[in-house]
Order: C-alpha cells, then structure tokens, then sequence
C-alpha cells in the first residue's frame, strides 16, 4: 500500500471509496464534500465505479446515497449490479440509497431562451433529504446538455449544481463519456471537479486491459501513472503495482524442500520459511517433480498449498507424479492441496495478479506453486511481466508465504542469461539443465543463488525414479569433467569390479595364509610329539637301570677275572 511520507501535514478531510486499491492511491479516498470527475470511453466501468462508491458507502462506512442516472433506470441498475454480489433492494428498504433517474428524449428538446437546472435541484434535494444521504453519483452528467450549444450557459450551471452539492454537504462523483482527446465533451474537468479519475479500456495483445489513472487531485498526494484495474464478481479491484514495499518480515525458520540430498546442498536446511524460490530449466528437467516433493513435505507437516497451473490440468498433474511415488490426491483430498488452473493467455496479466489475490484470502496457504510463469511473457511487454512477478513476490512475502515459481527456458542458449532478469527478484535459484555426453541426455542441477544459506557448489546429477529424486552426489572422470548416466555406470561398474577383483585376491591371500598356518601348526604339532616320544623313551631307559651300588662304581661295561 502507499502511504504518506512520516511527518507529512494532514491534507483535505477524505471520503474512502471502499474500491480495493483506489484508496491506496488516493491516499485515503475521494475529497470529502467536493465533486470527482470519472471519466472514459464506453465498457470501460464508469457506472461501475461510482455505483460501488455509493453502495460501499452505505454497507461500509454509514453513509447513504443517491444515485441520479440520465441513462439507465432504476431495473436496470439493479439487475448489473446484482451480478456483482450488491441487492440494491435490500439497501433502499433500510433506507441507505435511492435511485433516481431522469429520462431526457433528446429529439424533444429544444433550446429557447433561458435554460437552467432547478428541476434537477428539487429532485436531488428531495432525494438527498428523504434519506440524509452523504454521497451522491450523477450519472452521465452530459447528457442534460446534449442537445444544447450554449458552452457558457451549460459551464454556468453545471459550477452552479457542483457548489449547490458541496453547500449540501455531499461528496459527489459525476461520471463523463470522453471525447477525443478530451477528458470530457465540454471541459468540466476544467471547471468543477476537485479530483480527476481517468479509465481506459484497451486492447493489448488480443486482451482486454483495464487501467486507472488520477488525472489530477486538488490539495492531495496521489499515485502517478497507470493502475490495472479489474471488474469481477465481487466488484472492482485496483492492483497499484507501483505500490509495493520492502518492509516484509524475515524469518529464520527453515522449510524443507521434500528432497533430502537439495536441503543437503542448501546447509542442511533448504529454505526460509517466506522467501521465493526459481527452478528454472528446460522441457522435461523435472521443474514440476521438484515443485511436487516441495508440496508433499508440506502436506506430511500439515501446511495447506496453492498451486497455480498455467500448462497442466490437476488431473494430469496428479496422474504424472505418481510415477514417481508422490500421491497429490491425497493432499487434495485431505484440503491441504487447492490447485487453480487455467491457460495463461485466458485473461491478462491483472486477472492473473487478482486471481493470487483471492486465492491466498481465501485458502490462506503456507506454500504456493506457480508452474510456470514462462505463459507471463505473451501477455505484456517485459516491464509489465516483472512488475506483474515483483507483485505476486511482495503478495506472498507479506503473507509469510514460501512460493515456489518455475520457468521453462530454451534449450540452446546461455540458461543463466534467460531468467536473469526475473530470478534477481528471487531468494533462491535452482537450475536444472540437460547435460549431452555421447548418445545420451542426462540431468543435472547445481545452485546458482540463495539467500543467506551456504550453499553447495557441486553439479549433481538429478534423477527421477519411481521412487521419488534422487540426486546424486558428483562423479567426476580423470580430467574432472562431470560424469552421468552410462558413463558414471560403466565408471562405478568398473571401481565395483575393482573392488570385487581386490577383494578376491585378499580373500586368496587370506586363505593361502591360512593353509601356512594350519601347516604350521601341524609341524610344529608333529615336532612336539617327536620331541614327547623321545623324551618318554629316555624315561624308560633309565627306569630300567635302577640305581648304582654305595661306594661302587657301576659297571664300565668290561669285566676282568682274578687269577
């Protein structure tokens, strides 16, 4: 939102419109008890504007209205509105708005003598009156002169009905059909109105582009330039992209990405809680498998996810992640998985924005997906693509929300340079690309940017397997170029026959040492019962011998007889 510079002097008493965004631009709303020009070509929601000014007022701010069209009657009014979610019934019954309208057949006036607008001031006073209304909408305003030629006559009253309105108290919006290059058919943005509101209804592209500017706003601050402006269901919403500010909160919690070995690389943690994450890649990378186990994590930690799809349906979403054991269905089932889907081109860049908008008030999701934003691109010129993203960013920054965007780049050219202008809006960029060695393509990701994390600066290769990703942990060859697919196969297979030959060669080692060893052991076995034998064997011999005579040496073994 835009606020006033601190210290600012308060300026003009405001009357808030209660239209999303215009009272951010206005700085708090129309000037109160003065008049506003809105002007603009046919479709372009005049009537809408003043009308939801009116009814806003009433519902919102305690203020009744009157509401005089020259146009269309009352039946009318209240069937355009009905579509948009407002019962004017229901509001003049509580007595807090009045529809007046004034028929003028052009083919019956007839301009003689003096013309003035009492009539027209009697009416307004009773309506004003008869409900003590605050606000009042004149609407077309110049169709009361559309038969006359007098320019100096109709400037006259037309100043008179204005000063007569702010003498009455009331805040009044007087709607005009621009002419050519003027704001109005007969310059009363020149004369009468304190504030100027210019709409535009344009084709771009093949789109239908709606946009607001403030012409010119007397004693008051006003947001410059063109703001989208959108009409839906629920009336009229203001998107002032030029609005944005860098006051988000930074949190320290951490948010896992579902893929064990990418938090590894990202610090062991993954990422803040409330920052902005890219992967960007080519056709194929698995941009939207990274963006599945991202969601999955957050469904086992119990936090609801908003996945905007601009190139699949929910059904084929769903259907092609299990071929990778992510089960989506259950998340949707359980309410922790909206999904909005739709073409990019089905509507501009505004009801993309609009469509966030809602989505993030209503589901109030803790993650959100957008896949991709790629289809952004069709839809506006380069300046309005990223000012489109920088709102979506701040949408979900304030929110706390972690948001996971992907990006389809082509093949071909430098992938770093294709998103560099969008991923400098980012907190963390991924980049999956193909890596062509021989007759294969394989994948590989590596982290070029995040945020405050230490990151990993190894490539590695990215796998999708039944199972889930896997990414792998880097394999290089001998010159240290990056090895994968067949080649880190035939690598690992030949380091496995390695292996296995060096182990069965230590297993023959081992064995021969053994058998030396068991031989060993029996020789020495052999010796020791050899060496058990003899010494049994001496024992034996001298058991046998018995002990020599008392002072008698034994016999020497030859004897003598005496003669």
């Amino acid at each position: 939102m835009i606020e006033a510079a601190p210290g600012l002097r308060k300026g003009i008493e405001k009357c808030p419109t209660g239209i999303k965004g215009l009272d951010a631009i206005t700085y708090g709303g129309l000037p109160r008890g003065r008049a506003t020009l809105v002007c603009g070509g046919p479709g372009c929601g005049k009537t809408l504007l003043a009308m939801e000014f009116l009814l806003r007022g009433a519902m919102e701010s305690g203020e009744p209205g009157v509401f005089m069209a020259f146009e269309e009657d009352a039946a009318e009014l209240r069937d355009n509105v009905a579509s948009l979610g407002f019962d004017l019934d229901a509001l003049a019954q509580a007595r807090k708005f009045v529809v007046d309208t004034v028929r003028i057949d052009r083919s019956q006036i007839e301009e003689a003598g003096a013309y003035d607008l009492d009539g027209l001031f009697v009416r307004l006073e009773a309506a004003i009156d008869a409900i003590g209304a605050k606000r009042v909408v004149l609407d077309t305003l110049e169709v009361l002169f559309a038969a006359l030629s007098d320019a100096a006559l109709l400037r006259a009253e037309v100043r008179r009905l204005f000063e007569w309105l702010k003498g009455k108290g009331v805040t009044t919006i007087a709607t005009a059909e621009r002419s050519g290059d003027n704001l109005s058919r007969f310059g009363l943005e020149e004369y009468i109105a304190d504030c100027v509101i210019l709409l535009s209804n344009r084709i771009e592209g093949q789109l239908a582009t709606r946009r607001l500017r403030i012409v010119k706003y007397r004693g008051s601050l006003h947001g410059s330039g063109e703001f989208p402006f959108l009409i839906d269901s629920t009336g009229m919403s203001l998107l002032p992209l030029t609005a944005l500010g860098l006051a988000h909160a930074a949190s320290t919690e951490r948010v896992s990405s579902g893929v064990p070995a990418l938090d590894a690389m990202l610090d062991g943690h993954s990422f803040f809680r409330g920052s902005s994450v890219l992967v960007s890649g080519t056709a194929g990378a698995g941009k939207s498998s990274l963006a599945a186990h991202f969601v999955d994590a957050g469904r086992r930690r119990g936090e609801r996810c908003l996945w905007f799809a601009y190139e699949e349906s929910p059904g084929q979403i769903m259907r092609n992640m299990r071929s990778i054991g992510i089960d989506l269905e259950t998340a949707q089932r359980d309410g922790l998985l909206r999904f909005h889907a739709e073409r990019p081109t089905f509507c501009g860049l505004e009801m993309h924005l609009l469509a966030a908008h809602k989505g993030v008030a209503e589901f109030r999701p803790q993650l959100v997906v957008v896949d991709p934003i790629t289809g952004f691109g069709a839809l506006g010129a380069p300046n309005e693509v990223k000012a489109t993203l920088i709102a979506l960013i701040d949408l979900f920054k304030t929110h706390g929300i972690t948001a996971f965007f992907t990006s389809l780049t082509a093949g071909g050219a430098p992938l770093e340079a294709t998103d560099a202008g969008i991923a400098s809006l980012m907190d963390v960029w991924l980049l999956l690309r193909d890596l062509e060695v021989g007759a294969e393509r394989n994948r590989i990701l590596h982290v070029l940017k995040a945020r405050g994390v230490a990151n990993s600066n190894q490539i590695r290769e990215f796998v999708l397997t039944e199972h889930g990703i896997e990414i792998r942990e880097a394999c290089t060859g001998p010159s240290g170029e990056l090895q994968t697919g067949s080649m880190r196969a035939l690598r690992e297979r030949r380091e496995r026959d390695i292996a296995y030959a060096d182990m069965q060669a230590m297993a023959a080692r081992q064995r021969l040492a053994e058998r030396r060893h068991a031989a060993a052991q029996a020789h020495i076995a052999a010796l020791q019962a050899e060496l058990a034998v003899q010494q049994a064997e001496a024992e034996m011999a001298g058991a046998r011998a018995g002990p020599a005579p008392y002072g008698r040496p034994a016999a020497s073994g030859t004897t003598r007889s005496s003669t």
